[in-house]
């Protein structure tokens, strides 16, 4: 019963060290988001921090109008590299627990 308990501690710190590897390695992973007429970009990472926003010319001159865009296209972008990095993460820990009864997680 030990051996078992013991193995399954030490699955589980594997799962820890992977998830954290996971969420790391989500730092290099860019997602690119634009507003549907293509003026305005935002590039994030998958851990949602943004990198780069490329603003077109003609935005510039309508203060109100670039604000929009940008509330827009950066929930976009963040709601996308959520989406990613909580598939990835998901992925990580499902394929590292231990089958212990009763505990279906992520079924």
């Amino acid at each position: 019963m030990f051996g078992d308990l013991m193995g399954m501690m030490g699955k589980l710190k594997e799962t820890q060290q992977k998830v954290a590897e996971t969420k790391e390695r989500l730092h290099t992973v860019l997602i690119d988001e634009q507003s549907s007429d293509g003026l305005l970009k935002v590039t994030v990472t998958a851990n949602r921090e943004i990198k780069a926003v490329e603003v077109a010319d003609e935005l510039l001159e309508d203060k109100e109008q670039l604000e929009d865009y940008l509330i827009l296209t950066v929930n976009k972008a963040i709601k996308r590299a959520g989406e990613v990095h909580e598939a990835e993460v998901a992925a990580v820990a499902k394929d590292g627990m231990p089958n212990i009864p009763g505990m279906d997680m992520f079924s």
